[in-house]
């Protein structure tokens, strides 16, 4: 470069351009496994409840048929069977001491004494014990009878009809041999619960049973106050003077003295047919003046083996003791009891049912209350009266 030429002024480079950014990446996309459907519970509840439901069916279709085999040889050799109505009943073994031929049975009666269908064939309990003291009195391995009784009583008719039951199975009727029932009571053999007791040929009771309580009561409410309260007024048109007894919505002071007396009349006879009960079926056992006992008081076991009502002290294994005793059994004897049997027919015929002849649901809350039907006679405990 010549010396005399002047530079040309200082330039800085041109500037480099910033990179660009980086690039972001794709997303990293993953598959998703789809999730599997979500079944619900109601299917497979309603799943198990139906195999077992249909096990069910299988077993008792399995029995009927098992049944049917074993009582082919006695069905072929007669031309016609007969079957008789009322409960049919199975021989269940309660406790078995090796004595097959020497046979105790026995009868519960357990809970408020009724006529009322207590199961799905209509059955009664009177239906039930006349079928089993029936089976116990054609057996013959069958020597004496224990009646496990916990009732505080029930209804007039109901009572007397197990007491005439009681009556004949041991007096042999219709050409059965007699067979003696010995009683064990309970918590609780009251009222219409000690009628039935009392024509038995022995009676165990605990010391601290209630019984007694000899004496009729019939139950009613009378609303007409309450009626007036709200303003409503009855009106009635009877062909009688009397038609009308024991309405509950008249005025006390509308019912005439005849009428008190009728019904009074009406309780004093069953508290007479009661105490006649008692002494035909106590007899000599009965201490004097036991009449003034039967009063519809109740009693403890003790006070009531001082009066002669009960004729001892004790439980259940000394009912058998007697029940041995008085049914000239010697040794051990199996203990049996006759349960209801069940077939397939009454299982479908809860699912058959219609609306009219449904049944219904109940609870059990431990307490039994007697549904009282107003104008009907009932020996029965004040204990379990509302």
């Amino acid at each position: 470069m010549d010396s005399n030429e002047i530079p040309p002024p200082f330039s800085s480079p041109p500037a480099t351009p910033p990179p660009p950014p980086p690039s972001t990446p794709p997303p990293f996309i993953t598959s998703v496994a789809a999730a599997a459907p979500k079944h619900s519970r109601g299917w497979m509840v309603f799943s198990l409840v139906l195999l077992a439901l249909l096990a069910m069916c299988v077993l008792v279709i399995f029995s009927q048929f098992a049944r049917s085999i074993t009582h082919l040889g006695s069905a072929s050799s007669s031309r016609t069977r007969t079957h008789v109505a009322g409960p049919r009943l199975e021989e269940v073994i309660l406790e078995d001491n090796d004595a097959s031929s020497k046979i105790i049975a026995v009868v519960d009666v357990t809970g408020i004494i009724s006529s009322r269908p207590i199961d799905q064939g209509g059955f009664t309990m009177v239906d039930l014990i006349k079928a089993q003291l029936k089976n116990a009195a054609e057996d013959k391995r069958v020597k004496s009878v224990i009646l496990k009784v916990d009732s505080p009583g029930g209804e007039v008719l109901a009572s007397d009809e197990i007491s005439e039951i009681i009556k004949d199975f041991q007096n042999g009727a219709k050409g059965s041999r007699g067979k003696p029932v010995i009683v064990s009571m309970g918590n609780l053999a009251a009222s219409g619960g000690y009628y039935i007791s009392a024509p038995c040929r022995w009676i165990v009771a605990n010391k601290l049973t209630i019984t007694g309580s000899i004496g009729v009561i019939m139950h009613g409410y009378n609303y007409r106050g309450l009626m007036d309260k709200i303003g409503l007024a009855p009106e009635v048109y009877k062909s009688g003077k009397f038609k009308d007894m024991l309405s509950g919505s008249r005025k006390p002071e509308e019912i005439p003295p005849e009428e008190r007396a009728m019904v009074q009349a009406l309780i004093n006879e069953v508290y007479g047919q009661f105490k006649t009960v008692v002494s035909d079926g106590r007899k000599d056992a009965l201490a004097a003046g036991w009449e003034e006992y039967a009063d519809g008081r109740v009693l403890s076991g003790t006070e009531a083996k001082k009066l002669g009502f009960v004729d001892q002290l004790g439980n259940f294994d000394d009912a058998v003791t007697q029940a041995k005793k008085l049914g000239n059994i010697v040794g051990d004897a199996n203990l049996i009891q006759y349960q209801q049997r069940y077939d397939l027919g009454d299982f479908l015929r809860m699912f058959g049912e219609t609306k009219s002849e449904s049944r219904t649901l109940k609870v059990d809350l431990g307490i039994e209350t007697p549904k009282l039907i107003n104008g009907q006679l009932y020996f029965l405990s004040p204990l379990s009266i509302p």
